[in-house]
């Protein structure tokens, strides 16, 4: 195998003509200049210097190898020096996926306070809603995957086993009604709406698994919802509560960036939370600008869990 230091020393003895001279221009002993030249000989199975009087040659050998190693040694130091970088965090690469509060909540922080501390790392977003940013985490198309899971809802206990889980914050689900619905006068009051009192009405929901929980919920409850709109534009779903078109539940943590008109938020009875987290493979979670992000991400949801129900994971 040839080393990269015996690559120096052959470079050395070709500029300087000696083994003496490369020494002294290496910092080290003659001596182990001649031994590095003979493991290097085995190493490539023929020899790379001939003695001419009191000159050192290079064979073609030599000559040709010594060629390569200027690229080599020249490439391995460039290599070096952007591993040191992105260790050192002058340079990095993160890839987040998020759902879209938090792309909108925890997200813009984050990323603020990442590039305040390490301006020489890029950050990249893209919106997926969990299971989907998830499987992108596993396939490599993202470092980081913010995601969430309603912890009501069984099943969910192991599907994040195989990666490094960052609890960030617990979210609690609120309802939405139109301010005109005989229910908003109970929000004033500080009294919880059931779910089953809003059997009869007509619903707006979300993402695919946000709808399927709705459903859970509201067959707990009792009823089967009937569901006449589902997006996951939160904005959508208060504009359409908003225009007396149905009912809707939504996180608070979607709230903190749509400013509803229109609608009241109510608490709803049983109460149902959703945990949020930050999500990595154990492989990249000691990479230094991923373990900085999961940081930031972790600072970002803190003002967050202030939120009227929210609380720390």
């Amino acid at each position: 195998m040839i080393e990269a230091r015996h690559l120096r020393v052959l470079r050395a003895v070709s500029r300087t003509g000696s083994f003496s001279a490369a020494a002294r221009e290496l910092g080290c002993t003659q001596p182990a200049v001649s031994q590095q030249m003979k493991a290097l000989e085995l190493s490539v199975g023929t020899p790379l210097i001939v003695r001419v009087g009191r000159e050192m040659r290079l064979t073609e050998a030599g000559e040709a190898l010594t060629r390569h190693a200027t690229g080599i040694l020249a490439g391995l130091t460039a290599a070096e020096e952007e591993v040191a970088a992105i260790a050192g965090l002058r340079a990095g690469r993160v890839r987040l996926a998020s759902f879209p509060s938090g792309s909108s909540t925890l997200v813009p922080a984050a990323v603020a306070a990442m590039r305040a501390a390490h301006p020489g790392t890029q950050v990249s977003l893209e919106e997926a809603e969990p299971p989907e940013s998830v499987e992108m985490l596993r396939s490599g198309d993202c470092e980081i995957a913010l995601a969430f899971r309603y912890l009501d809802m069984p099943g969910g206990e192991g599907e994040w086993d195989d990666l490094v889980v960052r609890p960030l914050l617990t979210d609690r689900l609120v309802g939405l009604v139109p301010a005109s619905h005989p229910l908003a006068q109970a929000a004033p009051r500080g009294h919880a709406v059931g779910v089953g009192d809003l059997a009869d009405e007509q619903w707006i929901a979300g993402c695919p698994r946000c709808r399927r929980h709705l459903v859970a919920v509201c067959e707990n409850a009792g009823f089967t919802p009937r569901i006449d709109f589902a997006t996951d534009d939160y904005p959508a779903v208060a504009g359409l509560v908003g225009a007396g078109l149905g009912v809707a539940m939504l996180p608070e943590l979607a709230l903190e960036s749509v400013r509803p008109k229109g609608v009241t938020i109510v608490e709803v009875e049983p109460v149902v939370r959703r945990e949020i987290v930050a999500l990595t493979l154990p492989d990249l979670e000691p990479v230094p600008a991923v373990h900085a992000m999961l940081d930031r991400l972790a600072e970002a949801a803190g003002p967050l869990r202030s939120l009227s129900g929210a609380v720390a994971s």
